[in-house]
């Protein structure tokens, strides 16, 4: 089940919202459906191979100490 990112046109409001099959998102705040999708980003950790997982550096674009996609992310309400 696929989790999109979008960006409410009448509040401005951003949010994630699980959709299935031919269902439309609706913004939570104003519930309008005039929406735009955003790029989603994801992060992926490769093991060492004593099993320890690496510490996260900062974003490889824009230097965001949160780690890599934090950039995109905004402010989470």
């Amino acid at each position: 089940m696929p989790i999109f990112e979008y960006l409410c046109q009448q509040c401005k409001h951003e949010f994630e919202a699980l959709v299935f099959g031919s269902d439309k998102a609706e913004c939570p705040q104003c519930h309008s459906n005039k929406l735009e999708p955003q790029l989603s980003v994801f992060a992926a950790v490769a093991g060492t191979k004593s099993g320890a997982q690496p510490a996260a550096g900062p974003c490889g674009s824009c230097g965001d100490p949160r780690g890599p996609g934090a950039c995109s992310l905004g402010d989470m309400d």
